[in-house]
């Protein structure tokens, strides 16, 4: 079974560090958190879900990112981005040419094995495969061709764009992340980087609850904004 190579390539681990911290805690409904001067960095890990072994997959298998990416809708941060790990243990390991020419049902029990893997798990099990077979079209199931191919920030937006259940905000939030956390910066990176915290912020635990409530509270405002 062939593997895809880890995000952060050979030459680019002399990125600079990240130091600019947001300080403080934002009240929720006081608008977005804006984003400063871009800096970059390369960790082991996203600290998303709060299992290191999840957390380290995130970086070492591009596809395990992705997949997490599909994931992350209508359940918790950390239940999505702990789905890849888990599907890896329940299918054998993460290929993108075997997931997407598995057993339909066998993937969908896969997904629906309790504990499931997300709140909808024939619909996940359906969109995972149509990721992994659109990576194994485009890219022969390397996804980390999406970005090490890239020519610059605008043809990296695009091929994430381009991705089965990607829309901006995962493409932008994934660009935050491949800059500002895995040192992937091609040229003009920085303009497909939205103008407030995503992400691609979160470097630890109090970031990411910092992250999970002003979502909270930007989903509140939209909400009261549809009943008004």
């Amino acid at each position: 079974m062939s593997r895809t190579p880890p995000i952060i390539a050979a030459g680019q681990l002399d990125r600079i560090p990240r130091t600019d911290e947001f300080p403080g805690h934002w009240p929720i409904g006081s608008g977005r958190p804006t984003i400063g001067l871009m800096t970059t960095m390369t960790t082991d890990r996203l600290p998303f879900t709060g299992n290191d072994a999840a957390d380290r997959l995130l970086v070492s298998d591009p596809l395990a990112l992705l997949i997490g990416f599909a994931l992350d809708q209508q359940v918790p941060l950390q239940k999505a981005f702990s789905g890849p790990l888990e599907l890896s243990r329940r299918i054998g390991g993460l290929d993108a040419r075997t997931i997407a020419t598995m057993d339909a049902e066998a993937l969908d029990v896969a997904f629906r094995t309790p504990p499931a893997l997300h709140r909808f798990p024939g619909n996940m099990a359906k969109r995972v495969r149509e990721l992994a077979a659109y990576l194994v079209a485009r890219y022969d199931g390397d996804a980390a061709r999406i970005w090490t191919e890239a020519k610059d920030g605008a043809d990296l937006h695009a091929r994430l764009l381009d991705l089965p259940g990607f829309g901006p905000m995962k493409a932008e939030t994934l660009v935050a992340i491949l800059g500002k956390r895995l040192g992937v910066t091609p040229a003009g990176w920085e303009a497909f980087v939205p103008d407030h915290m995503t992400l691609g912020d979160v470097d630890g635990p109090e970031s990411l609850r910092r992250y999970q409530d002003w979502k909270r509270g930007m989903k509140a405002e939209k909400r009261a904004a549809g009943q008004a």
